[in-house]
């Protein structure tokens, strides 16, 4: 990954984009892609297509462009700020954190409070759930806080990205502008190589909310095959090494992940496979026995059935701010894509053999 590839994902990153309020980093995905694409084009809820043009098939690589967050349901008599989750947000996370309001002025600063330790009775202690937590911005009144603030708007933690070890970062939201940097990344790769197929980049929305931009985008993307580029959960950190009989067996640094069952078209998953052996890039697998919970859960029932791939990017402490990948597995999953598409290239189609 180079400077301007961590730039462009640095970028991604630190531009808020809870569920329903993408607009933003959509800009940003669509700004880096329109540098080598034929044609970019958006659609009314600010799904992205990025076209490469080249001929048959058409090999389609999402990623979602949102994250789960906060936003604002009320507000109290005394200016504190009442809470609805937007997403998979979890409640175990929230309290004490730095937030962000983004609202129609400008972002508003603020922390989710927690009673201190010493005023709590801890053998009683229990999560809250979001919608019992506050927001404080530091006013006294009602009126105030309406002065800064409405009802709707989103919230999201305020946290850095953080350079670890090696080429590991953390930072909120990983889930999923990770998987839209690699969408991205790969058709670029694919340009670069002058692959014969014609791929198509796509940058969704609200697919925390029930892949519902996907469902848009899957209505009417004339692709022969679409890989779902999301992130899964690594299971070898501490909390979870112990379970991995139930959990699987995804490592950080390991390669990205080819799912296997529902959704996951055999056709599409051993080419994929063949792909990662002949450019000789490590691929972890996962077994999906019912469903991905990806973007590819809606692309491959749109249009009669689109062909489709889950794979996955790992990703520890998932839904939290502080979410964890490596970037060496962020390249491998573009250079995979990219290797994909040009073994795709003068395939007629990808049905199975029945």
């Amino acid at each position: 990954m180079d400077g301007t590839q961590r730039a462009f994902l640095d970028n991604l990153l630190t531009t808020p984009s809870p569920s329903g309020f993408e607009a933003e980093v959509q800009r940003v995905w669509v700004d880096y892609v329109s540098a080598f694409a034929d044609e970019v084009r958006t659609d009314e809820y600010g799904n992205a297509v990025a076209v490469i043009e080249g001929g048959d098939p058409a090999v389609a690589f999402a990623g979602h462009a949102d994250e789960i967050g906060l936003m604002v349901n009320g507000i109290d008599e005394d200016g504190f700020v009442r809470l609805s989750r937007v997403g998979g947000s979890d409640p175990t996370v929230s309290k004490g954190q730095h937030v962000e309001i983004h609202a129609e002025g400008g972002a508003v600063p603020g922390v989710v409070g927690q009673t201190a330790i010493h005023l709590r009775d801890t053998d009683a202690d229990e999560v809250e759930d979001v919608a019992e937590q506050h927001v404080d911005i530091g006013v006294e009144t009602e009126a105030e806080a309406r002065e800064l603030v409405d009802v709707g708007d989103p919230i999201t933690f305020d946290t850095p990205v953080r350079e670890l070890q090696g080429s590991r970062m953390a930072a909120r939201g990983m889930d999923n502008r990770v998987g839209i940097w690699v969408a991205a990344e790969a058709a670029r790769r694919a340009a670069e190589s002058d692959v014969d197929a014609t791929v198509y980049a796509v940058s969704t929305v609200q697919e925390e909310l029930g892949k519902q931009g996907a469902k848009m985008v899957g209505f009417d993307l004339d692709a022969d095959a679409a890989v779902a580029v999301d992130v899964t959960h690594a299971v070898d950190s501490p909390d979870l090494s112990k379970e991995r009989d139930q959990h699987g067996e995804i490592e950080l640094g390991g390669g990205p992940v080819v799912a296997r069952g529902s959704s996951n078209h055999p056709e599409v998953v051993a080419l994929v496979r063949e792909a990662a052996d002949e450019v000789d890039l490590p691929v972890q697998l996962q077994a999906a026995g019912r469903a991905t919970g990806t973007d590819a859960d809606a692309f491959y029932t749109s249009q009669g059935g689109i062909p489709s791939l889950n794979l996955g990017l790992p990703n520890r402490y998932m839904h939290t701010p502080v979410e964890v990948i490596d970037t060496a597995d962020l390249d491998a999953a573009a250079d995979l894509l990219a290797a994909f598409a040009e073994r795709s290239a003068g395939r007629d189609g990808f049905g199975v053999d029945v």
